[in-house]
């Protein structure tokens, strides 16, 4: 096996074993830290604008690759097996397969505790969480879930698989820039345009390669391979995102179920329209949301198997 395959299986199977741990120095941490300071100094220098917006995309990403490259360097004129450690652990790191499907578990477990699961479910979801009921808890669950499917694992580990660490660092970097600054308000429709339009493009290919990896779960879980191309089809628009509602609408089709329905933000109804067919079942419950977790697990499987596969081919 050569080095990078060795990577690859370490990281994934450190992810599968310990999950992403909560620390003040995560890696992802500091790249948010550096986005913040690299912002307050352009906005001092009346850098506000797009002008701005690619300069500060230029220094967080090139300063994340700059970081892992210059520690990688230095630790290996010490010793070989000191830079894959350094390798291992940014790699490592950088995955969160587990801690996306976790977040889900907890929730299955504690649902009948609404107000925890409430809670719980405000950290994985923008919208007010205090209206829903347990089938709106299992709604949100599922399309956070599927939604992040693409943006948390897809395009991350097919990255790994195909470019090395460098595009593990780069889709990473450009998700967390999407996630600070890829807003259309007054302050960040302009600064954020390099950030949420790199954000598009990353995630374009692998979030329509989700909608067959998905069919493919359903078919080997026994649910709707069929309805979630059709779903993915007609509902993938639903979704602002020219990306994230590929991976949702599949799912929803993969199990027959409406998602979506009404969603509430700062106490005010946003949207009251479904994803799904009218005569599949929106009342969801926790044996839905137990199906859902195995089909995004077997679709976090099967990407693993894809990502293997392209390793081979370059």
């Amino acid at each position: 096996m050569t080095e990078h395959l060795i990577l690859i299986l370490s990281a994934c199977l450190l992810d599968a074993l310990i999950g992403d741990p909560v620390y003040r120095l995560h890696p992802i941490r500091l790249i948010g830290h550096w986005i913040l300071v690299c912002e307050r100094a352009l906005f001092a220098l009346g850098l506000d604008g797009r002008l701005g917006g690619v300069i500060h995309w230029g220094l967080v990403v090139g300063t994340a690759l700059g970081v892992w490259f210059g520690v990688r360097l230095g630790l290996d004129a010490i010793h070989p097996w000191l830079a894959f450690g350094w390798d291992l652990f940014i790699a490592y790191s950088l995955l969160c397969t587990r801690e996306l499907l976790e977040q889900g578990w907890r929730i299955l477990r504690d649902l009948d505790d609404l107000p925890a699961v409430r809670r719980r479910l405000s950290l994985l979801v923008g919208r007010d969480t205090e209206p829903l009921q347990r089938d709106g808890v299992v709604r949100a669950t599922l399309e956070s879930l599927s939604e992040n499917l693409t943006d948390g694992v897809l395009t991350p580990l097919w990255a790994f698989c195909l470019f090395g660490l460098p595009g593990l660092i780069l889709v990473k970097a450009i998700s967390t820039l999407d996630s600070m600054v890829g807003y259309k308000n007054e302050r960040y429709a302009r600064f954020g345009w390099a950030g949420a339009r790199s954000d598009d493009l990353i995630h374009w290919l692998p979030a329509r390669l989700s909608v067959p990896l998905l069919a493919l779960a359903a078919l080997l879980l026994r649910e709707h391979p069929r309805l979630a191309f059709s779903a993915a089809w007609r509902y993938h628009a639903l979704l602002p995102s020219p990306n994230s509602g590929w991976s949702e609408a599949a799912c929803a089709g993969a199990l027959r179920v409406r998602l979506i329905g009404p969603v509430w933000h700062q106490g005010r109804l946003v949207t009251d329209v479904y994803m799904g067919d009218p005569d599949w079942p929106a009342d969801l419950d926790a044996g839905d949301l137990s199906r859902g977790l195995w089909l995004i697990l077997t679709t976090c499987l099967l990407a693993l198997a894809v990502g293997l596969g392209m390793h081979r081919l370059i």
